[in-house]
């Protein structure tokens, strides 16, 4: 029986499948010809209704997070391996005999299969340098499944308008992969691309282990020499396509790089054979360089010329809540929906958000109060240090969705560090009067970000913020 045959031999219950994560998968499936039901605490909560609409009228059936969308031993569960066993979806399966998956379970058994994988790793950047690579093989004729965390604009259509995930009959399986669990360590990559390792859910020698593993896996790997880490891993890669923005050792590197406030300019160089060309980007800030450049020396690794990828890349369109524009007011007060929830990716969009004048008032919501307690002073450091005198931050409390959790570590803490190493931050706890707060600070030619990650309604928030505003 081959995978496809598997794949559609049993019907599917996703446990969380309006998540990031689930979501693309669950399309992924059905795009294969799948039967695939699910349930979401999100939609039993009212949350981003718009969103399980469309997935019913794409045929997915859905039911409460009450387990009684399971009814046979022949369906598999999909569920995330953090989700807890007290989850009725997963009593009941366990009472059935159901096959139990994680998602990254999943994930690998499709990405393996495929006779390409490019599998993107690192600490920050995953779904913009997936999203560059699934857009440049589909402009070079390649047919790629895609499998990203986050809705890639260029493949947003009246039909697909939450397009984190596209269905490819061309061999190549795009997808980024997530170290934060270990389940890294699933994949076989045919291209691993590691743009940079730093803190985040693991300890650096945990993360220097699994992507040296990772990198050892493949046939070839595309290396970021900028970041000292992942340079210091190179020696884990077999062949590889080095690039960087100030290595002089990277053989894709760039001259003349100039930033406006929504896009950027540079030329890039291959120092391989010394040809040059003119990179447009529609999206801003040097961090996005740097993705670029990674999509660059993957396409190049999968066979894509480099004049073809860098022509696509300029009518890359970028990903839904990454340094998002939401609009502006008539008096001139920008909203920016951005997924900024550990201090690589914060410090990124900060660096952007500074690089042009005006005052930034930047809103974060933290991710869980776990992450906190593992990355809360690195986060609370760069909060302080990115902004100027004139900056402000304001904190809410870490999202929540139920279940058991320690909360010794939260945003009154965090806003206590920020302060203490010299920023203004403001904790209040509820995100509603925070909109209220924010609307009573913002002036005229103020930047308001807001940021955050593992809740969609954020996205709500930023529009109706600019409404308010």
């Amino acid at each position: 029986m081959t995978l496809a045959d598997d794949l559609t031999a049993h019907p599917w219950f996703f446990c969380g499948i309006g998540g990031s994560g689930m979501l693309p998968l669950a399309l992924i499936l059905r795009g294969l010809g799948a039967e695939v039901a699910g349930s979401d605490r999100s939609r039993d909560q009212g949350r981003t209704p718009d969103k399980f609409a469309w997935l019913e009228s794409l045929g997915f059936t859905l039911f409460p997070q009450d387990g009684s969308g399971i009814t046979s031993a022949a369906q598999r569960l999909v569920a995330s391996a953090a989700v807890e066993d007290s989850v009725p979806e997963v009593v009941r399966a366990r009472e059935l005999g159901c096959v139990r998956l994680s998602r990254a379970e999943l994930l690998a058994r499709l990405f393996n299969a495929a006779p390409l994988g490019i599998a993107v790793g690192g600490t920050s950047g995953k779904s913009t340098v997936t999203g560059m690579i699934g857009w440049i093989l589909a402009e070079a004729g390649r047919d790629p499944t895609i499998m990203n965390g986050a809705v890639m604009k260029n493949f947003v259509a009246p039909d697909a308008p939450f397009a984190s995930a596209r269905v490819g009959g061309g061999g190549l399986f795009v997808s980024e992969v997530d170290e934060s669990d270990g389940s890294i360590a699933l994949y076989r990559p045919g291209i691993a691309v590691l743009g940079n390792v730093s803190l985040d859910h693991k300890s650096l020698d945990e993360l220097r282990a699994l992507f040296g593993d990772f990198l050892a896996r493949a046939g070839t790997a595309a290396l970021n020499l900028d970041d000292p880490e992942t340079a210091a891993l190179a020696h884990r890669a077999g062949q590889a396509v080095t690039f960087g923005i100030d290595s002089p050792a990277a053989q894709l590197g760039v001259t003349g790089f100039t930033e406006a406030p929504a896009g950027l300019s540079a030329e890039l160089v291959d120092r391989r054979d010394g040809s040059r060309h003119a990179l447009h980007l529609q999206v801003p800030g040097r961090h996005n360089l740097a993705n670029a450049l990674a999509a660059l020396a993957a396409t190049s690794a999968a066979g894509v010329a480099l004049t073809d990828a860098v022509a696509a890349l300029g009518r890359f369109a970028g990903l839904a809540r990454r340094f998002d524009i939401v609009g502006t007011t008539a008096a001139g007060i920008t909203v920016i929906d951005d997924f900024g929830h550990n201090p690589d990716k914060v410090g990124a969009t900060l660096a952007t958000l500074k690089a042009h004048p005006g005052r930034v008032i930047a809103f974060f919501q933290p991710h869980g109060y776990g992450p906190l307690r593992q990355m809360g002073a690195e986060l609370a450091t760069v909060l302080a240090t990115r902004l100027g005198a004139d900056d402000r931050v304001i904190l809410c409390d870490p999202v929540y969705f139920g279940g058991t959790v320690d909360r010794s570590m939260g945003s009154a803490q965090l806003a206590e560090l920020v302060n203490a190493a010299g920023g203004a931050a403001v904790y209040i706890p509820a995100r509603a009067d925070c909109a209220e707060a924010i609307a009573a600070l913002a002036r005229p030619g103020d930047r308001v970000v807001i940021m955050g990650a593992r809740d969609d309604t954020l996205s709500l928030f930023a529009r109706d913020l600019l409404s308010r505003l």
